[in-house]
């Protein structure tokens, strides 16, 4: 069964505030700089899977999109993308219990995943 609803124009809150916290308390005072490598490890990431998924538009594959998402399921957790985390998480158990990758599936990460790295982008380059 298809789902009819589009995704959200507007994405909820692109990184969790209490996630970045967390990641903050690895390095309180900010000497070490983990938070900007580990978002801009996120970012370099982000933006090539993004790439990989606008490439998955045409035609979605089964076991190229639940590789992807596994992998954006916890990367983006990691960092507070939450939103973007569950949509994978979802899509990621439906491919591997034999359900098919629509292309409103691909737009849905795309979408949630540009709005996840406009917010990283704006915490690393204020």
């Amino acid at each position: 069964m298809s789902r009819t609803t589009p995704p959200p124009a507007t994405p909820p809150e692109a990184l969790d505030a209490a996630a970045l916290a967390r990641l903050r308390e690895l390095d309180p005072e900010g000497r070490h700089g983990v938070v900007a490598r580990v978002l801009a490890t996120y970012e370099a990431a982000l933006t090539r899977q993004l790439a990989q998924l606008r490439a998955e538009l045409g035609a979605p594959q089964a076991a190229a999109l639940a590789a992807l998402a596994h992998t954006l399921k916890s990367s983006s957790a990691s960092v507070g993308a939450l939103a973007l985390s569950r949509a994978c998480e979802a899509l990621e158990q439906r491919l591997r219990q034999g359900g098919t990758a629509q292309t409103h599936d691909v737009a849905e990460l795309i979408a949630l995943g540009e709005a996840a790295l406009a917010a990283v982008h704006r915490i690393l380059r204020p």
